[in-house]
């Protein structure tokens, strides 16, 4: 096992959207980017990150506690070290659905990917980042380790018809105060980064109805924001600039979540 000079992160969904915003972002800063998500390696979109600093790539889901060891171990095998952890895959439900006719499959589906995996994850990589970091001072202020999570406005926006999302975006607001009030004393922070509208494919299906409500006023910064909106977001927070935080949410959603008159 060889260790590199240079900071590592894991991704999940780090290919696309969201997550490929962040892997750009922090591959362009120096860091090394480990990414792990459901498609066949893109050879053409490694070769593109490539070019911008070194990248892994590893065919799995979050949703697979197999999947997910597998990712961190190669991820150490491959580069020595884990500095931060970005819990960034998640899904929406296939067909929106009321709450009234929603169905057991669906729920499982979204909550498995979006909160099940991520907390597992989570536990197994805090454990790897305590296993290297060897001993530590908790009276220092140095940062061993960042992990972020990657939620949404709809932790605490209903939507009814795709409660599921809803539920499992909430739950990830819970683990991220958990996680934070674990790890602290293990020299670990904690960060939930909670996105708006950001134009994804995710978000490509309702791109009118959205476009038309941002240029009525529903976000005082008036434009879509964009996957590098996050990327720059999750940047400054595993810059370990910040020792003394942890446990905090940083909205990315052009000021949507400001209660107005």
């Amino acid at each position: 096992m060889t260790r590199i000079n240079q900071p590592v992160a894991m991704i999940t969904g780090g290919n696309r959207g969201i997550g490929r915003g962040i892997t750009e972002r922090l591959l362009r800063e120096g860091w090394a980017v480990a990414i792990m998500a459901t498609r066949p390696a893109d050879e053409a979109l490694l070769t593109e990150l490539g070019a911008l600093g070194p990248v892994r790539y590893t065919q799995g889901s979050v949703a697979d506690l197999a999947d997910d060891k597998r990712f961190l171990t190669q991820t150490v095998e491959a580069w020595g070290r884990v500095d931060a952890l970005v819990n960034n895959a998640g899904v929406a439900p296939i067909e929106r659905l009321d709450i009234l006719v929603a169905t057991p499959e669906s729920y499982d589906r979204v909550l498995d990917i979006n909160l099940r995996g991520p907390y597992f994850l989570t536990q197994m990589v805090a454990a790897e980042m305590i296993k290297l970091r060897g001993d530590h001072d908790p009276a220092t202020d140095r940062v061993v380790g960042t992990i972020v999570n990657v939620t949404s406005i709809s932790s605490d926006i209903v939507s009814i018809n795709r409660g599921e999302y809803c539920i499992s975006k909430a739950g990830g607001t819970m683990a991220n105060k958990l996680w934070a009030a674990r790890l602290a004393p293990e020299g670990i922070v904690v960060y939930e980064v909670r996105p708006g509208m950001i134009l994804t494919d995710m978000t490509a299906a309702n791109a009118e109805k959205y476009t038309a409500a941002i240029a009525e006023g529903l976000t005082p910064v008036p434009r879509w924001g964009q996957p590098a909106d996050v990327g720059g977001a999750v940047f400054a927070l595993v810059s370990g600039n910040m020792p003394y935080s942890t446990g905090d949410i940083i909205h990315v959603d052009g000021g949507m979540h400001l209660p107005r008159l």
